[in-house]
């Protein structure tokens, strides 16, 4: 990327809309707007940028007009990129927004490649890497609670994190090194036991961060519910009711859901993917079996699972081997399990308790009690999101966190065993190193290609 160019490129969304956002940004874009805007009615003046200040022109390819547009003017530094950044609204025919591109690289721009705007905003010191990523998230938000995420976290409120986590690291290399600048004197700077308190801290920090990566990440993406049990238990009618949608065949026919079917929905801000699945039961036909397999994969990866059972069918005893075998197979220790007593409007529930799981008495096929199943699904979610709105929601993120980890229990592990300063420095600077791969103090052209390429061309 050449910062001395000026770049160009439509914000807006492909397609015909009312308005359309050309943006403008370099040295160069005030000069450049000169040449192609004339503010006012008839022939025109020449305009006035003032900082902060929109105005009407007509936009002119040579003495063609183009379009009547409203320019705004954002001086630098003050603006996204940090650079002069001019926006012109014109009239969003593909055709004139064709035409100004067309004129903007005629008259010195070029066009810009994905993520450069905020590339250049990043390279200006105006937002570190971590608020830049979440730029891409907040475009890609489809949630109240994905979109609470990507403000927080591009608003800084991870880099606040960080920040104190490298302030508290390089204070204590400080100490370190500055024994090693007296190591002929054999005279210790650092009291160990607070030096051992502080990077426990540190660790209590940095493991409450790396647990958040499977909500947040989640709650990014939609957090799996997995819908499981035998057949013909009702789990098709279940995923209807909560969708309030015909999205699954239901038959009475046992194997009539070989494959996993999947949709997504919104509770109280938060997208959810459920899942329903094959029922889970001894068969001699291969291609149900696959889909049983399945069934399980689907509660592995979920973070929540709804465990149906069949009242009319099932016995407490019945129904606690049968959750028992399911727990052989999937390892419910990162995830809730729900037991759903279903078929109430057929005989009543039995009484069913176990330490892992909360038990709820419904009705698939009357909806009856869904809405508690909806609201203790949602409060899950909700009590998480009260307690800790700082979450990781990026894979780099979270690799490079326990990266962090590792090497922050090196140190530990080094005071407990008696290390020397200079030997403690060594995990201490690869903590900071990997701080700063995640705020882009420390980075590479190929981290930020990848970073930026999955941006719009316009931002």
């Amino acid at each position: 990327m050449k910062n001395s160019e000026t770049i160009c490129a439509v914000s807006t969304p492909q397609g015909v809309g009312g308005i359309a956002v050309v943006r403008i940004s370099g040295n160069n874009a005030k000069q450049l707007c000169f040449n192609v805007l004339r503010a006012g009615v008839g022939e025109g003046r020449a305009v006035d940028f003032k900082p902060n200040s929109s105005q009407f022109c007509r936009f002119y390819d040579g003495e063609n007009l183009i379009d009547e547009v409203v320019a705004t003017f954002f001086a630098a530094p003050h603006s996204y990129t940090g650079e002069d950044v001019v926006e012109i609204s014109c009239h969003g025919s593909i055709y004139v927004q064709q035409r100004i591109m067309e004129t903007l690289i005629r008259n010195g721009a070029r066009s810009a490649e994905a993520g450069e705007f905020t590339m250049r905003a990043f390279v200006n010191g105006k937002m570190d890497l971590a608020q830049a990523e979440a730029v891409a998230d907040l475009i890609d938000s489809q949630s109240e609670a994905s979109h609470k995420l990507a403000m927080n976290q591009m608003r800084g409120g991870f880099s606040k994190k960080l920040s104190e986590l490298r302030r508290q690291l390089v204070d204590l290399s400080a100490l370190l090194e500055l024994e090693l600048d007296f190591s002929d004197e054999d005279v210790e700077f650092a009291d160990r036991n607070n030096l051992f308190s502080i990077i426990q801290s540190i660790d209590s920090e940095v493991t409450t961060l790396i647990r958040s990566f499977r909500s947040g990440n989640a709650i990014k993406n939609g957090v799996p519910v997995a819908i499981v049990g035998r057949p013909n238990v009702g789990k098709s009618t279940l995923l209807n009711a909560l969708l309030n949608d015909d999205r699954a065949i239901v038959s009475d026919i046992p194997g009539t859901t070989r494959d996993t079917v999947e949709d997504t929905i919104v509770f109280d801000g938060v997208t959810y993917r459920f899942i329903d699945t094959a029922g889970i039961r001894e068969s001699n036909d291969d291609i149900e079996n696959i889909g049983i397999e399945r069934s399980y994969k689907a509660a592995e990866k979920a973070m929540i699972v709804l465990y149906v059972a069949d009242t009319t069918q099932s016995t407490p005893e019945s129904l606690e081997n049968d959750i028992a075998d399911l727990s052989n197979k999937v390892d419910f220790s990162d995830k809730h399990l729900f037991v759903l007593l279903n078929k109430t409007d057929k005989t009543p529930a039995f009484d069913f308790s176990i330490p892992e799981a909360d038990s709820l008495p419904i009705s698939a096929k009357n909806e009856k009690d869904i809405l508690l199943v909806v609201n203790k699904i949602t409060n899950l979610l909700k009590s998480e999101l009260q307690q800790n709105d700082t979450m990781l929601t990026n894979l780099r993120h979270y690799e490079a966190m326990c990266n962090i980890q590792s090497s922050v229990k090196a140190v530990e592990n080094g005071l407990h065993t008696g290390l020397t300063a200079d030997l403690l420095m060594i995990d201490i600077r690869q903590a900071l190193y990997y701080i700063g791969l995640i705020t882009g103090q420390v980075s590479t052209d190929e981290i930020l290609g990848t970073i930026f390429g999955r941006f719009c061309i316009g931002k």
